[in-house]
């Protein structure tokens, strides 16, 4: 994962996004929830479709280590 997605202050203001690109990790989680298949998707941002899931595994990741507080 961390060879796919890069977090640095100076790009895209230290959002994640898809290494050696400006492509932020929630465009592409985003897109694949807007219905674009794969194909579009590494057309559209030019990424690879290891990129694609490694955006999945970050998001994933990110979301199990997300605590809920319920009030």
């Amino acid at each position: 994962m961390t060879k796919r997605i890069a977090i640095d202050p100076k790009v895209r203001h230290g959002k994640p996004v898809v290494r050696g690109t400006r492509v932020p990790v929630e465009v592409v989680v985003g897109s694949l929830a807007g219905g674009m298949s794969h194909e579009e998707i590494c057309r559209e941002y030019g990424i690879a479709e290891a990129d694609i899931r490694a955006c999945l595994e970050y998001a994933t990741t990110v979301l199990t280590q997300e605590e809920v507080i319920l009030k």
